[in-house]
């Protein structure tokens, strides 16, 4: 279990991938005051679906993993119907090491959307965690229609049918490789897969490019990728 205050900890290691050590700082400072407000509000409210969603999200980008679980299953009991479309809690569970529970909480927004290959290499990534790679592919979700760029190439990454230095040149050889948000998805996804068969170094190398491809962006996926570099960067 991470201790409530790791995103002090990780700031060092985000500033020379990503920002300067003051923006980085001045952000999970902004987050950790979104959350103190959500708290207070939470207080008066404590039956509100959309307050706890954003302290889950605040949670978190600051690393405060179980807090994210907690908020986001409190989430589910207010509102059942919250259940199947919750990809974030699946995030949140695996970033706390309960990759059992991702990889359900995963194969539940299979059921609510079918076609988001992102959401299957996420219950890849879960039960290649809980288990191994060769039960992961055994045990892929299909997909059958095409979603988005870059992910029906990453796909096949993760399926043993594409290297990634393949998967780069096909992105390249399509006019891709100037497109930040599919580099940004590419890099981020190509790091986890590095990572996951224990090549740490080209894993931190992938996600620091993807940190910078996306740095405009700072969407929840930026932000979990942030965190995973940090993760990854002080050796968790």
């Amino acid at each position: 279990m991470k201790s409530p205050c790791l995103f002090l900890s990780l700031l060092v290691f985000l500033a020379p991938s990503a920002f300067c050590a003051d923006d980085t700082s001045a952000m999970l400072a902004r987050f950790d005051a979104d959350r103190s407000s959500l708290t207070e509000a939470l207080a008066k409210s404590p039956g509100s679906v959309p307050l706890l969603s954003r302290r889950g999200d605040a949670n978190l980008f600051t690393a405060r993993f179980a807090e994210a679980v907690a908020d986001y299953e409190k989430m589910i009991a207010l509102d059942p119907s919250e259940d199947n479309p919750h990809w974030r809690l699946g995030i949140a569970y695996y970033l706390t090491g309960d990759f059992k529970k991702a990889a359900l909480q995963f194969q539940k927004y299979q059921q609510h959307e079918s076609g988001d290959r992102e959401n299957g290499i996420w219950h890849f990534m879960s039960t290649a965690r809980a288990r191994d790679i060769e039960t992961a592919r055994k045990e892929m979700i299909v997909f059958t229609r095409f979603d988005r760029e870059p992910f029906p190439g990453l796909y096949d990454l993760f399926a043993g049918k594409l290297t990634t230095d393949a998967l780069f040149a096909d992105l390249k050889a399509r006019d891709l490789a100037d497109n930040p948000g599919v580099q940004f998805f590419a890099k981020y996804y190509a790091g986890v897969w590095e990572d996951l068969q224990g090549h740490k170094p080209r894993a931190i190398e992938l996600l620091r490019e993807a940190v910078k491809a996306g740095e405009t962006r700072e969407d929840y996926m930026w932000q979990v990728c942030r965190v995973q570099l940090a993760l990854l960067e002080s050796g968790k």
